[in-house]
């Protein structure tokens, strides 16, 4: 039955997280904001809602390992895995953005996350709310220093021709199904936990992250098999800095996240700072700005290798 519980889950935050970000864009739309500004911020935060729900759902009924396990595995398998899968389908060219603006803001935030753990294992609310106005902090510069003519492949531009009627729908169906999806995901993964004898850190780095990195993952490969651009790396980069100051800065403000599991700060939360910090050599050595078929192949041993140390520490 957690199986289902899970299935289940996933299905609804799929499904509730399309609807948020089309409603998101939509109403976006009605109050005349500017197609380059819904997609540097409204489709972000709407597609990180899955990811906030779920962390949100297990602070509150008292499973804080899979919060703070559900975004370092989300952050980990969206580099290793989303990254290195897609390189291997086809090559991503990177842009100089990359490593002038999102990987150094990428590794602030994981280190700065690294550290308000570390002092007193807690991701306490004062805590959340830097990691959080630091985000909008970087999302108005980001804003300010985008010029308007910026292609956003992220806004469909039909949205802005949906009635109030389907915006409203979109908005109740999508929040609804996020509230179940996230309930019954932490439910049936607290039980899976306990039925293979695994901590919740194990599921919450493994099952449930990767499970929401799907939706990346089938675009990615998708877009990459049609030899369209690919994937942009800014994107997935931009998906983890969201992931660290949303996702648990949002979650630590309503109700602080102890540290409940020591391999989080001893291993799991390592793994995530090194897979970050092994992209600068690797669109660098030994061709320049460009991530081949055989790097992401390296990326995705790496993540084999991680998965099974996860699941042999138990």
């Amino acid at each position: 039955m957690s199986i289902i519980w899970v299935f289940l889950g996933f299905v609804l935050l799929v499904v509730g997280g399309e609807f948020l970000v089309r409603s998101s864009v939509a109403l976006s739309f009605k109050f005349n904001i500017s197609k380059m500004v819904i997609g540097m911020t409204v489709v972000s935060f709407a597609t990180s809602a899955p990811e906030l729900l779920v962390s949100l759902q297990a602070a509150l009924s008292g499973s804080p390992a899979i919060a703070i396990n559900n975004v370092v595995g989300s952050n980990i398998a969206n580099i290793a895995l989303v990254l290195g899968v897609t390189a291997m389908v086809g090559a991503i060219a990177v842009d100089q953005s990359f490593y002038k603006l999102n990987w150094p803001v990428l590794m602030f935030f994981s280190i700065l996350l690294y550290f308000f753990l570390k002092n007193d294992n807690i991701l306490n609310a004062i805590e959340g709310a830097i990691l959080f106005i630091g985000l909008i902090i970087f999302l108005i510069y980001l804003i300010k220093t985008t010029k308007n003519d910026t292609v956003v492949e992220d806004v469909d531009d039909t949205l802005s021709k949906v009635s109030n009627f389907k915006i409203s729908l979109w908005l109740l169906v999508g929040a609804a199904s996020l509230y179940f999806g996230s309930e019954w995901l932490v439910i049936g993964a607290k039980d899976i936990a306990t039925s293979v004898g695994v901590s919740e850190a194990v599921i919450g780095v493994s099952l449930i992250a990767i499970g929401t990195s799907v939706p990346e993952l089938a675009a990615s490969i998708i877009a990459a098999a049609k030899q369209e651009k690919a994937i942009s790396l800014g994107n997935l980069i931009g998906s983890n800095i969201f992931n660290i100051a949303s996702v648990l800065g949002l979650t630590a403000i309503i109700k602080p996240i102890p540290v409940t599991e020591p391999q989080i700060l001893s291993s799991d939360i390592f793994w995530m700072l090194g897979f970050s910090a092994i992209l600068i050599p690797l669109i660098f050595i030994p061709k320049r700005l460009q991530i081949s078929r055989l790097k992401g192949f390296f990326l995705v041993i790496g993540y084999g290798v991680f998965m099974f140390l996860v699941f042999t520490r138990g």
